[in-house]
């Protein structure tokens, strides 16, 4: 046995994680484990950032994440609100209500304006409803993100608001109430870029533009780094096996939290929308832009959790196993 073997009680070999011999310098130990710190701690760090950067520059893929709310009642309903609401912003009944007498005509306006609203409703619930509107629904939403990603990459109008254009939806409602023979053109005033949603407004565009440079270079630098850290770590210590635990254990925390806190982010967000935002809506929304990420970050907190049981069982736990069999 060699001399610098570590020897227990009775003559046998300690069980080491990792070489007993090897060159040694001070603060060797520390080293690596603030690089597994730190490697922990940017492997969130760079999901997120990823899959921010997905979402801003990759249209495809941001279409495939909307297209099924597409079929959200929530979803719909905000829709057949916003639609309703630009027509009948163009709606003018003033020239129904010169054969009524002037005290009557606010009561005859509010029923009108009802009845006109409802009617208008129905239509256009008809539509969103219809075997045509998730092409629709995907066709006005690759629109705003590309023009969403021109703004950021390379814009032309640095104040350019960035929107959700809807008339394709008026337009088939137009088609629709033509088609019917209702002899009430109500959406013939309506201009052809009457019925916009903003989703970026002009002067949070530079603010905008300013976090997408920090995202698109983070998703670059992050994982490299998070790799190297966690690589490097392992290599520096002495001890692996335990090494990897507290790695695996860290990674798994980290992503938690980052669960806890995209959880906390959301629920504020909505709380910080305008009355006229309905929360149902908003809230499928963000779901369904941040379901890949959620999805990642546990995929990560079991990969950490694993790693750290399967590296804790170590040795001992395999030769447990192949007695057994």
């Amino acid at each position: 046995m060699p001399a610098s073997a570590p020897v227990r009680l009775g003559g046998r070999v300690t069980e080491g994680d990792g070489p007993p011999g090897g060159p040694r310098w001070p603060g060797r130990a520390l080293a690596g484990g603030v690089l597994l710190v730190v490697g922990a701690l940017l492997l969130p760090l760079s999901l997120a950032a990823t899959w921010a950067r997905s979402q801003l520059t990759e249209t495809d893929g941001y279409v495939a994440a909307v297209a099924p709310l597409a079929g959200n009642a929530a979803v719909q309903q905000a829709v057949v609100d916003d639609v309703t609401d630009g027509v009948m912003a163009h709606v003018r009944i003033d020239g129904l209500l010169k054969a009524v007498s002037p005290a009557r005509r606010p009561a005859v306006r509010r029923h009108f304006t009802r009845g006109i609203r409802e009617f208008v409703a129905k239509q256009v619930r008809q539509v969103v409803t219809g075997r045509g509107f998730p092409d629709m629904w995907k066709g006005v939403h690759r629109s705003a993100h590309r023009t969403l990603d021109g703004s950021l990459a390379a814009p032309a109008d640095p104040r350019a608001p960035v929107t959700l254009d809807l008339t394709p939806v008026v337009e088939r409602v137009r088609r629709q109430v033509a088609h019917n023979g209702m002899g009430l053109d109500l959406l013939r005033r309506v201009p052809r870029s009457g019925v916009e949603i903003v989703l970026l407004k002009a002067p949070d565009v530079p603010r905008i533009r300013a976090g997408y440079e920090v995202v698109r270079r983070g998703a670059l630098l992050l994982p490299p780094a998070a790799a190297l850290c966690l690589g490097g770590g392992l290599l520096l210590v002495r001890r692996r096996r335990r090494a990897l635990v507290c790695a695996g254990t860290g990674c798994a925390a980290a992503a938690a939290l980052l669960a806890v806190a995209l959880a906390l982010v959301r629920g504020r967000t909505l709380a910080a929308l305008p009355a006229m935002v309905p929360r149902p809506a908003a809230g499928a929304y963000a779901d369904a832009l941040t379901g890949p990420l959620r999805t990642g970050v546990w995929l990560l907190v079991g990969a950490g959790t694993l790693t750290a049981v399967l590296a804790a069982a170590g040795p001992p736990a395999v030769r447990a196993w192949r007695k057994r069999s």
